[in-house]
This record gives C-alpha cells, sequence and structure tokens, in this order.
C-alpha cells in the first residue's frame, strides 16, 4: 500500500467517507476515506515489506531525506497553514508557527543523523562487547487534532530516522494537512511504504492498529481513557508505548513577579488555540499580594481579543475544533456556575450573531474564586476557560499545583532562585518553567508523570524510544 495522499476525489458523502468540516464555518472542505481493519492491515504489510531496505540505510541518508521534506514544507509552508486553519481553526498566525515548527524539527533530527551509534564495553580477560542500537521494525502513531502538524513531526521524525517504517493515523477531524505532508516526505525521496497513512475512527482503525501483531511500537497523543485503553490492547503483543495522556497545567505567580509579563504569559498561555493545547495554562494560582491587580489587567487583555474566523486578518483566538468540544467547555462552565464553585470576571458563553452563528466559538473566559474541588481544577478542560485561585504562600501554591491526577507541565513566575529550586523539587510535572510557559523546541523532551502518560518525545532520547540495543559479545 502506498501513501493515502487526499481525499479531494471522494464522491457525495457516505458511510464510506470522512466529511472534514471548517470549525469556524461549519463547511464540509474535504473527504478522506473511513478505513477499515482491511487498510490497516494493507498499510502495515507494506511498511513490513520496506522495512528491510529502509533499516539498511545509513542514518545520514535517512536524515537527508527528513532534511529535504523540510525544505518543501518551508516552500509551501503559507498552503500548508492555509489548510490546517481551515481544517483545526486556529488563527493563520498559529498555523504557521506549527507548520514551520514540523520543519524545525525534521531539521533537527536531520542535524543528529550521527548519533544513534554503537559502544564499545571492554571487559578485560572476559572478552568485549559492542553494543549498537537496531531498529524496532513497524512503528504506528496516532494523531490529535490540536496540534496535528507539530506532532505528527514529533512522532515521525525520530521514527524513520531510527530505520522505523510508520503507519500514522491523524485525528478524524483535521487530517489534511497530514495527508499533505506525508506526500511532501514522498517528495523528498521517502521510499514506498516507509510512512503509510490511514484515515479513519479511532475505535475501528485505531483498534486495529494498536492490536495489529506486527506493529512494535504504539506512540499516542490524546486524551487520558484512549490511552488506557491503548495500553490493555497492547498487553497481549508486549508493544512498546508512549502516551502523552494530556495534563492541567499550574500557571504559579508570586508576588515578586514581573506582572505584566506574566500577565501576557498566562493570556498566550491559556488562549493560544483556544486554549486546545496539552500544555496550555489550565490553572491559575496568584498570590494574595498581587491577585487582584493581575486579575483585572489580565480580564481586560482577554476582553481585547479578537475572536473569529482564523483565516481572516487580526484574529486573535479562532473556534473550537468541534461541535462536541463547544458542547463541552458550555456544560463544564455551566455546571460551575450552577453549583456555586466560582465567579466569572469575563466570558462564560458561547459566541452567536454574525460571523458566529456556524462555528463553535467560545467567548474567552476567565473564572476566579473557584474552589479546590471543582471540575475546572481537577479535570482537564480543553478550551478558552482558565480558573483563577488566590494562595496565601508558596506552601500552599505548591500545594494545590498537586492536586491534580496529571504532571505534565507547569510554570512559576518570580525573581527568585529559591522558589524556582522549590517548584522544580516538588512540583510534579515532567517540565518546569521559569517566567515563560508552553514552548517546547525539538531539543527538549517532553512527557509527563502520574496519568499525563509515560515516556518522552523530543530531543535525541526519543531515538532510543524507536531502538532497542544489541550486543556483539566477542570472546576473544
Amino acid at each position: 500500500m502506498d501513501m493515502i495522499i487526499n481525499g479531494t476525489a471522494a464522491p457525495a458523502a457516505d458511510e464510506t467517507w470522512i466529511e472534514v468540516t471548517n470549525p469556524a464555518t461549519g463547511e464540509c472542505i474535504d473527504r478522506v476515506p473511513r478505513g477499515s481493519k482491511e487498510e490497516v492491515n494493507a498499510a502495515v504489510e507494506a511498511a513490513d515489506a520496506a522495512f528491510g531496505e529502509w533499516s539498511k540505510k545509513t542514518t545520514r541518508d535517512r536524515g537527508l531525506i527528513l532534511y529535504r521534506a523540510a525544505e518543501l514544507i518551508r516552500r509551501d509552508h503559507k498552503a500548508l497553514a492555509a489548510l490546517l486553519t481551515r481544517e483545526q481553526g486556529k488563527p493563520i498566525r498559529e498555523s504557521t508557527d506549527e507548520v514551520r515548527g514540523c520543519a524545525n524539527i525534521f531539521e533537527y533530527y536531520a542535524s543528529i543523523a550521527g548519533l544513534p551509534a554503537g559502544e564499545m564495553v571492554t571487559l578485560g580477560k572476559a572478552g568485549d562487547c559492542l553494543v549498537t542500537r537496531v531498529p524496532l521494525g513497524v512503528c504506528a502513531a496516532i494523531i490529535p487534532w490540536n496540534m496535528p502538524v507539530l506532532i505528527m513531526g514529533w512522532k515521525v521524525g525520530p521514527a524513520i530516522l531510527a530505520g522505523n517504517t510508520l503507519v500514522l493515523k491523524p485525528a478524524s477531524t483535521t487530517p489534511l494537512t497530514n495527508l499533505r505532508i506525508a506526500g511532501l516526505m514522498q517528495e523528498a525521496g521517502l521510499p514506498q511504504g516507509v510512512l503509510n497513512v490511514v484515515t479513519g475512527p479511532g475505535e475501528t482503525t485505531g483498534a486495529a492498529l494498536v492490536q495489529h501483531p506486527r506493529v512494535k511500537k504504539i506512540s499516542f497523543t490524546g486524551d487520558c481513557a484512549t490511552g488506557h485503553r491503548i495500553r490493555e490492547m497492547a498487553q497481549d503483543h508486549l508493544k512498546i508505548l508512549t502516551l502523552e495522556l494530556g495534563g492541567s497545567d499550574p500557571m504559579i505567580v508570586m508576588a515578586d513577579a514581573d506582572i505584566p509579563k506574566a500577565v501576557e504569559g498566562a493570556l498566550r498561555g491559556r488562549f493560544y488555540n483556544a486554549g486546545q493545547i496539552c500544555t496550555a495554562v489550565k490553572r491559575l494560582y496568584l498570590h494574595e499580594k498581587i491577585a487582584e491587580e493581575f486579575l483585572r489587567l489580565l480580564t481586560a487583555k482577554a476582553e481585547s481579543l479578537t475572536v473569529g474566523n482564523g483565516l481572516l486578518p487580526g484574529t486573535d483566538m479562532g473556534p473550537l475544533n468541534s461541535a462536541e468540544q463547544l458542547g463541552r467547555i458550555s456544560s463544564v462552565v455551566s455546571e460551575t456556575i450552577g453549583r456555586e464553585e466560582g465567579v466569572i470576571r469575563t466570558g462564560g458563553c458561547p459566541l452567536t450573531g454574525s460571523g458566529y452563528s456556524h462555528g463553535f466559538f467560545y467567548k474567552p473566559t476567565l473564572i476566579a474564586d473557584v474552589v479546590p474541588d471543582a471540575a475546572l481544577l481537577t479535570n482537564e478542560i480543553f478550551g478558552p476557560v482558565l480558573p483563577v485561585v488566590t494562595v496565601p504562600d508558596l506552601d500552599a501554591a505548591i500545594r494545590e499545583a498537586n492536586r491534580s491526577k496529571y504532571g505534565l507541565g507547569a510554570s512559576v513566575w518570580t525573581k527568585d532562585i529559591s522558589t524556582v529550586k522549590r517548584v522544580y523539587d516538588e512540583v510534579n510535572a515532567g517540565i518546569i518553567w521559569v517566567n515563560r510557559h508552553l514552548i517546547v523546541p525539538p531539543e527538549v523532551p517532553f512527557g509527563g508523570t502520574n496519568e499525563s502518560g509515560i515516556g518522552r518525545e523530543n530531543g535525541s532520547k526519543a531515538l532510543d524510544s524507536y531502538t532497542q540495543s544489541k550486543t556483539l559479545y566477542l570472546g576473544w
């Protein structure tokens, strides 16, 4: 099976096709095949057939293809960004950043193509050992809808550089840009069968991919419940897993922080991509000495954001990705207010009227005085709603930050290095930012603790998760 490149030639909608909808307008912009177990089997067979030759290539040769793919992505970045905005909803500026970010990732992995080398272990009279890293075989990547292009880069780059072949399943609401980039990789010289894309629902296509006996590794980014199901399904074949299952990132702002900078950090950290990011600021803890001033400034900033179609100039925040997402956000805010678990400072409802009637728009929302056990704090809220809690000191901030089943990221805003050290030592998270939030360069390992998942993506260590050691023992 070669790569599926697009679904533009699809006939009228029926059960064999999935419609892709523009979340800003509600219009169908394309259709892709509704893949089945048969398509998954064909994709795995193609990947398996391609593995022998691909794994024999040098890492330098594989890296050169990644580098050429990055060049083609940069060449077509405007068209790719526009397509991403149309299927996902984010402003064109954010889509452009994401597309360029994918090119950055491919360039990074091309630049470290010489790293997967072996080592010699000298054992004296017992002999010597040569230890190398070898690819796993056929791997699978399951991509979410919130950052589909960036996360495609995170998974595809190290997997194929390490010598594996890959079957990729995009999210059903955002498959189009993934397919275009797969086509560019083929144009860059990637041999047939090395990267295969199968579109379809997670409960059928995704499940078939996870359970396929010839798939050696699953890399999944998505919600916690699905991650647990994948872990259970993968047990029978002892598959290697990387699971990034979201988070509820706390942002702690102490009294000595640079307040204007922290306000901008909270604004971007929560409302970038309409809050639909695993590492978004999802809980804001403010020291009581600066809480009211901070909230006043942040409220004014949130109310000044322009919400609209991501393709229009001047748009700061686009729609949510689907009607289901809009319903979830509306429901959790209504329940919070109905239970008197917080006080709305701004927003708190969908946007309606001219320009919004066919899309999935929600007002940027701040909710203050949120009680500790509210769903806004205990669950991952994937949308433009920020709960705010006032704390008396650092002890309380750390305690409340750790009142979560997640542990993906966290940030602390302060000028005091001792505060930084305490947060780093005591807050449960895979990454701690200081006086910033969100940014994850390709050189930096990324992943969480607790219910945020297992394994790491990004950085040179990601290659380890796509390889296994093999030892040659020389008994002289």
